[in-house]
């Protein structure tokens, strides 16, 4: 049988005091594939192309047994996988990094301060300075395309407990419920996430609004919602968000939700779907404001429900069902400005038989779909580019000194439009000494 030893050398702490999860060391015996191995893998996550397109940024996560805890560290490598440089090394965890300021430096969340809160630094890893100080913290961010305002979601109080009536028993744990919605799956609904807009000089943020302030509404909506459910205009005047504008029993059932259009000079709010009757989620604008596309369902009530791709003319108002001679569910369309611009749109179609499908297709030809790859459904994220596929997936492989290794790998499609398909992966079977 084989054996093996992988070292590694785990980051020393930095900032607060204490022990930083990194790299573990393991051994394996007898080409056994324990816990203990299998917790010793990072994770790769959250890959993210620099504007030039010549860099990858992405996160590794790594689990310690006896803490019972993940820490995840920032990196980044050039676009052909050389070159990997890890540029964070801390106690906690950086998550929701992107690139700004063209590629020069990075914004991420962090929890180094006591609770999640958005931070920048250079691209090389120097110089990270916390730029929000929000009370309850961030949980997600949207830089405008001028980089000139943030969108990010912070939770505001939205249930009573005990002690809110009765300020005397404030030890009280007990809850008043008289409706529904007061608990999403482990999670009791005292607070509900609210968009914030504010001005961001590079520096600092200023002039915070809730832009759903007095509304007992979600955005995004729990419990599964992110950032994906807000776009930013192209000329960064307006922010487009999902919300189920619902409450109670009415809340509990209905699967309705629409796309809101939020002007920043007005601070008006317009419906857009109004009248679509089931889930409108992810809105995403072309690259020059013309449309806007989205995730739509039918019917209410009805959460397995075909997601339909759909795409409003925002200057006339007119909406086109571009699956309507399409027998599937979309998955997810991708929303960079490289895959959804002024005449098509590339999306992925939900798991089929399990291998997971992206197709073309064009506004003025929604008959036409032209498959453009095919290939396993493991895909933990993804970014279609028009010559660039980047994603992290899951991978079990044989190797030289492990008879079973589990590792996660970035990889590239290049050439999309071309249809060719060619992968690169970054795996490694001697050294094993990347993740």
């Amino acid at each position: 049988m084989m054996a093996g030893t992988l070292l590694v050398t785990a980051c020393q702490p930095t900032g607060k005091t204490g022990d930083v999860i990194g790299k573990q060391p393991v051994k394996v015996e007898n080409g056994i594939m324990t816990t203990e191995v299998l917790m010793a893998f990072g994770r790769v996550s959250g890959p993210v192309v620099s504007p030039d397109k010549s860099k990858i940024l992405y996160g590794v996560s790594y689990e310690n047994l006896e803490q019972n805890k993940s820490n995840r560290e920032l990196f980044v490598m050039d676009i052909d996988g050389q070159n990997k440089k890890q540029i964070t090394c801390t106690p906690e965890s950086e998550g929701n990094a992107v690139w700004i300021d063209g590629g020069k430096q990075i914004a991420y969340l962090s929890g180094k301060s006591g609770d999640s809160q958005l931070w920048i630094m250079n691209a090389d890893g120097s110089n990270a300075r916390q730029i929000s100080y929000h009370e309850k913290g961030v949980h997600g961010f949207l830089f405008s395309p001028d980089e000139k305002h943030i969108l990010f979601i912070g939770n505001v109080k939205y249930s009573e407990k005990a002690s809110d009536l009765y300020p005397d028993l404030d030890k009280a744990t007990g809850r008043v419920i008289d409706d529904l919605m007061y608990k999403h799956w482990d999670e009791w609904v005292e607070e509900i996430p609210h968009p914030y807009i504010a001005s961001f000089d590079g520096k600092q943020l200023t002039d915070i609004t809730d832009i759903m302030e007095g509304e007992p509404y979600e955005s995004p909506m729990k419990p599964f919602g992110g950032i994906e459910s807000f776009a930013w205009t192209p000329d960064s005047k307006a922010v487009a968000y999902t919300s189920r504008k619902k409450t109670g029993m009415e809340y509990s059932l209905s699967t309705n939700s629409d796309i809101y259009l939020y002007d920043l000079s007005t601070q008006e709010t317009k419906n857009l779907t109004e009248g679509m009757m089931g889930y409108d989620t992810t809105p995403a604008f072309s690259p020059d404001g013309k449309y806007l596309a989205w995730g739509s369902m039918e019917r209410e009530g009805y959460e397995s429900d075909k997601n339909r791709l759909f795409i409003m003319n925002m200057e006339t108002g007119e909406k086109q069902d571009l699956t309507s001679d399409f027998d599937y569910s979309t998955d997810e369309f991708f929303r960079n400005s490289h895959c959804f611009d002024t005449r098509s749109v590339i999306f992925q179609l939900s798991t089929w038989f399990g291998n997971c499908f992206f197709y073309f297709t064009e506004y003025v030809h929604t008959s036409f779909f032209c498959l453009i790859q095919s290939t396993f459904q493991n895909f933990v994220r993804q970014t279609v580019y028009l010559d660039i596929h980047l994603g992290s997936r899951n991978t079990i492989f044989c190797s030289r000194y492990f008879e079973v290794h589990i590792t996660q790998v970035v990889f590239v499609t290049q050439n999309i439009r071309q249809y060719s398909i060619f992968f690169f992966a970054r795996i490694l079977n001697q050294s094993h000494s990347d993740t």
